[in-house]
């Protein structure tokens, strides 16, 4: 059992220090949060939304965040939709300041009727400055 835990901690501290990413995905996969915020950061870097979309779904919310970023960057409505089935606040409101830069009024409702707060808010501006 000790060799095992030495040798988990000697892949992370490889990790952290190198990208020895089949190590990294291995740790991330384990349960490691650190390993899995340090392989969501570099897969932002490098533009990796499969990575990103892997992990999203295995909960990471800081893969979320940096997927929102790039999708909206990009107007990646698609990649934006899958983050909102995957619960992604951020990625909600990014996609309602897509929507409303657009003044698709039907999406951004829809948008709001399903909790974002910034599509609300977008919403309310944009009803008010139609008046």
């Amino acid at each position: 059992m000790r060799s095992q835990v030495n040798s988990a901690i000697a892949r992370y501290l490889g990790c952290m220090t190198g990208v020895d990413l089949p190590s990294l995905r291995q740790l991330a996969d384990e349960g490691n949060e650190e390993a899995s915020d340090r392989l969501a950061v570099l897969a932002a870097e490098r533009g990796d939304f499969d990575e990103l979309k892997h992990l999203v779904d295995a909960g990471n919310d800081l893969a979320a965040d940096r997927l929102a970023e790039l999708a909206a960057n990009r107007g990646d409505v698609v990649t934006l939709n899958f983050l909102i089935d995957a619960g992604s606040e951020a990625g909600a409101d990014r996609l309602a300041e897509i929507v409303a830069a657009e003044g698709d009024l039907e999406e951004l409702s829809r948008l709001a009727d399903e909790g974002s707060e910034v599509a609300a808010t977008l919403l309310s501006a944009l009803i008010s400055e139609a008046k």
